[in-house]
């Protein structure tokens, strides 16, 4: 299982690292890869992207380098509550191409949910 969580952790903070990245650091990018970014201030969507990045240290780095791993699973419940933020603007907006918001939701939660009862069996004693 813990393999498992680190290999959806790897791959999601991947994700949410290229769009935290374009959001931030490549701004003009963005406008052109999503149509929807002409429509946001630039301060909210950089704010989005801030977001994302820091989410994904939360994702790898707590369990890393085992200190404070409980950050972990916090930081994937937060990455989820953005990726269906985000489904929710798409949607609102009349846009139903929403798989990555989906598949980011659901990572996401799995990861949380994972890390929690890996964390709860440990606590108990349980082998992992």
């Amino acid at each position: 299982m813990n393999i498992v969580l680190w290999i959806v952790q790897i791959g999601l903070g991947v994700g949410f690292m290229y769009s935290g990245w374009l959001k931030v650091f490549q701004y003009e990018s963005a406008l052109s890869t999503w149509t929807w970014v002409n429509d946001i201030p630039q301060g909210l969507v950089m704010l989005v992207g801030i977001a994302e990045l820091l989410g994904v240290l939360g994702l790898i780095l707590p369990m890393a380098l085992k200190i404070k791993p409980l950050l972990t699973p916090i930081a994937a419940v937060g990455l989820a509550a953005i990726a269906c933020s985000g489904m929710i603007f798409h949607l609102l907006r009349g846009e139903y191409d929403i798989w990555i918001n989906i598949v980011f939701t659901l990572s996401a939660l799995l990861i949380a949910a994972g890390r929690f009862r890996l964390m709860r069996r440990q606590k108990s004693g349980k082998a992992v």
